[in-house]
């Protein structure tokens, strides 16, 4: 074979590689998902204090295959908080969604404009005292949709709470960026929280993940 040859087959088995992986991956999260989306489990105990004047608490969250919005939906059961899902048509689930998420996420490392257009863009956010921000973790960052809500929002006088899932790692610089942000829209404070899920598969089980998140987020 010539040398032409041998680069076009190279290009052809890497193309086929890279396909194989984003149908893993997509196959991987349908399931996740389907299985999050009807998982009951029992209701956590309210930590929220009785009292009228007890501080009102709202978890904003991103989520694909269900990880985040599982963890954003036992967060609320036990703060008694209203939540908001963030919706982004281009990642939807699938061989699309996940090239469309993995390409922003990219690109938004080198461009701070680089956000999705989502629903809602932003909300009233009057009545809370804290605000939970979920997001996976995508390239070692939070995922676009939550940069791009922060960048659509205020939190003047607010605490602010970051918390991720993710499979590997995330990069203490985009936490700190991301902290830099937040406070410069207003918070009085900033904490993050995260669990490990970890690799696709070898992860925790829901049962798993959501002990983690007692044991050590409350």
């Amino acid at each position: 074979m010539s040398t032409v040859q041998w680069l076009s087959a190279a290009i052809v088995i890497v193309l086929i590689a890279l396909f194989s992986v984003l149908f893993v991956v997509t196959e991987i999260e349908k399931h996740q998902a389907q299985n999050l989306k009807t998982l009951n489990l029992a209701a956590p105990t309210s930590v929220a204090a009785e009292s009228e004047n007890s501080s009102k608490n709202l978890v904003v969250y991103f989520s694909r295959s269900g990880n985040t919005a599982l963890a954003a939906r036992h967060i609320a059961g036990w703060l008694q908080a209203d939540t908001i899902a963030l919706q982004v048509e281009d990642y939807q689930l699938g061989i699309s969604g996940l090239a469309s998420a993995i390409k922003d996420a990219d690109q938004l490392k080198t461009d701070s404009a680089a956000l999705p257009d989502m629903k809602p863009a932003s909300t009233d956010m009057t009545a809370y005292a804290t605000v939970w921000l979920g997001s996976p973790v995508w390239l070692y960052s939070p995922a676009p949709p939550i940069w791009a809500f922060i960048e659509n929002n205020r939190f003047d006088g607010k605490k602010v709470v970051l918390f991720n899932t993710y499979n590997s790692h995330f990069s203490d610089e985009h936490i700190d960026r991301f902290r830099a942000k937040v406070m410069a829209k207003g918070a009085v404070s900033f904490e993050h929280k995260h669990v490990i899920r970890g690799r696709m598969t070898q992860q925790l089980t829901p049962e798993e993940m959501l002990s983690t998140i007692d044991k050590e987020w409350r």
